[in-house]
């Protein structure tokens, strides 16, 4: 069965009309669902929260630990299957269309606001089409993040006798090598599933390519999931991941992060939320650390949008609070304050194209620069590895069959790029 039909058939045995309201102060409040949980995603959500309350508005802070938000995916379904919908919710991607299809979120609270501050005129294409429904906003972007990045400690590079940043696997592998030699961890990695398939897709972008990654993992073209490029990049994949940390078992990325930041690992292949950690500790960009795309990866930008949907509320003050939540989201000093300590980019154009002017560092002017240059040349991507380029069932089968590849020392290239696309099919 199709993700949205499980779910709106999960969501009918409860009545969708009980919506309970929220108890509000003079104004309103407004209960935010999200995983925005370590400590710099917890200081860049802190900002959104302190300016809504500035306003009168009462923030009630639904945060749910767990990085790739598949725990706060089950709180959030099970909030709804009880009738009881937060306010505001982050859900991203593919996953936005499937809940408005069952009707739960509301088409009509953001219009107004939509309408007043241009949003169709501020946001790129691809991120408006995300936060849409049937044409309408049901959604507000929140930023923008880049997925293939590597983060390096120059400093510990520079110990092991690494000139320079890899940019290509095989300079990458040589840069394991002689970390691996002078004992430190080559590669800080995390190994939960999500993770995993955060290292895979960067991967198979440099080894297939943008047209190859996208009809593979955004089109899920069977030919493309068991090819010779599929298996050459789970070959590639497999040898990567000997350089992973051996004692990452599923450790948070965070916690991973950390060890690249104290000089105990010298990189780690992460979304640009790792800047955030960087940033808690007081570290500056291109003289700290290193923030480079993929090796083989710099003509693309797979992207991860967080956004923020609205649920259909009976409570007056509510939607006004989601009101005022979407115009601080998308006002420019919230882009500019959340980004910056959220280690991401903003989601307007207009920002995008002056960086400097707004005091963003240097990895995020060569992230805001790659994302316009490569939204025209077609090589803006959607990541599957965090709910953008597909539904969580098709991403699950992913996850299991990476996982399971990884932690295989026998496992078969071939082998697995068939079970690959059977995994895939069976979840479409």
């Amino acid at each position: 069965m199709h993700p949205t039909l499980r779910l709106a058939a999960a969501i009918s045995f409860a009545s969708l009309f009980s919506l309970s309201a929220q108890a509000a102060d003079s104004k309103g409040s407004v209960e935010v669902v999200h995983w925005w949980t370590s400590g710099g995603e917890k200081a860049a959500v802190d900002v959104l929260k302190a300016q809504v309350e500035k306003d009168g508005f009462t923030w009630k802070d639904g945060a749910v630990a767990g990085g790739g938000g598949a725990t706060a995916m089950t709180v959030l379904k099970s909030r709804a299957v009880a009738g009881n919908p937060p306010g505001v919710a982050q859900i991203k991607g593919p996953d936005i269309q499937d809940w408005a299809a069952t009707g739960l979120l509301d088409p009509d609270v953001l219009k107004d606001v939509a309408k007043d501050e241009k949003w169709d005129g501020l946001l790129d294409k691809k991120v408006a089409d995300t936060v849409k429904y049937d044409g309408d906003y049901v959604a507000v972007p929140v930023n923008i993040h880049r997925i293939n990045w590597l983060w390096i400690n120059p400093e510990v590079f520079k110990k092991a006798g690494i000139d320079k940043a890899p940019t290509t696997l095989e300079e990458f592998y040589a840069a394991g090598d002689k970390l691996k030699a002078a004992g430190f961890i080559p590669l800080a990695h995390g190994g939960q599933p999500w993770q995993d398939s955060t290292v895979f897709e960067s991967v198979v972008l440099s080894v297939m390519g943008v047209e190859g990654y996208k009809k593979a993992l955004v089109e899920l073209d069977e030919k493309a999931l068991t090819g010779p490029e599929m298996v050459k990049a789970l070959t590639e994949l497999k040898k990567v991941a000997t350089y992973m940390d051996p004692d990452g078992k599923g450790q948070d990325w965070n916690l991973e992060a950390a060890k690249v930041i104290n000089g105990k690992a010298g990189m780690q292949i992460m979304g640009d939320w790792a800047k955030s950690e960087w940033t808690l500790a007081k570290k500056t960009a291109g003289k700290d650390y290193q923030c480079v795309a993929f090796p083989g990866t710099d003509k693309a930008f797979l992207y991860n949008i967080d956004s923020l949907v609205v649920f259909k509320q009976k409570d007056k003050g509510t939607a006004a609070g989601q009101q005022d939540i979407a115009r601080k989201v998308l006002g420019e000093d919230f882009q500019k304050v959340f980004s910056i300590n959220k280690g991401s980019i903003p989601v307007r154009n207009d920002m995008l194209a002056d960086m400097g002017k707004y005091g963003f560092d240097s990895c995020a002017q060569t992230a805001a620069k790659d994302f316009l240059a490569d939204a025209k040349s077609g090589g803006l991507q959607p990541s599957m590895a965090h709910n953008m380029a597909t539904t969580l069932a098709v991403q699950g089968a992913f996850f299991d069959v990476v996982t399971n590849y990884i932690n295989d020392p026998k496992a078969d290239p071939a082998d697995a790029a068939k079970k690959l696309a059977a995994a895939v099919n069976a979840a479409k």
